[in-house]
């Protein structure tokens, strides 16, 4: 199990471009495919990972390595994980200043804003699907008060307007919302 954790994690280290939610499709994909840990736990992981310090990313990894195999897959995780940025910068520093006006690079550097903002609006949509959308228990149900989780998505606007108002530190959102979700019990 380490060796497939270290292999799983690598992959994800070698293919999530874009910072740490990039690696939400990675473990995904991870929930689909292996089942160590369930769409909750996923949910679960989201929060602590970016209410805890740190890279958001390395710390969902952290988690889903301590899910898995407990310390030791805590540890090779985000070793897994960080190996190959530390490998390709490491390629890249010693090349990229050769080549840095190359018109071919910059179209290439160009062209993955878009695949990024891809991939961003992605991990959005499916984040809103386990905290505020539920579609299975819509399916299940029937009951469009099964769809919508309303005190979730009143949070939800309130954070989304106030951030973009306020321009507070991430962490006093965080907080906040960690308050609210206590004092009415999410």
């Amino acid at each position: 199990i380490l060796l497939q954790l270290f292999w799983e994690f690598l992959k994800t280290g070698l293919f999530a471009v874009g910072g740490g939610m990039m690696v939400l499709p990675f473990l995904y994909d991870i929930v689909d495919r292996l089942a160590w840990f369930s769409r909750a736990d996923l949910s679960n992981m989201v929060a602590v990972a970016v209410a805890a310090p740190g890279p958001v990313g390395v710390n969902m990894v952290t988690y889903a390595g301590y899910q898995v195999a407990s310390v030791l897959g805590a540890l090779i995780a985000p070793l897994s994980l960080g190996l190959p940025s530390i490998v390709l910068t490491l390629i890249a520093a010693r090349f990229l200043s050769r080549f840095s006006q190359n018109r071919y690079l910059q179209w290439a550097f160009y062209g993955l804003h878009p695949a990024v903002a891809g991939l961003v609006a992605s991990v959005c949509v499916d984040l809103l699907k386990i905290s505020v959308v539920f579609f299975d228990k819509f399916r299940a149900s029937g009951l469009f008060s099964d769809l919508i989780d309303i005190k979730a998505l009143i949070l939800f606007a309130a954070l989304f307007f106030a951030i973009r108002r306020f321009k507070k530190h991430p962490f006093f959102y965080i907080a906040a919302a960690a308050i609210v979700g206590m004092i009415f019990s999410f």
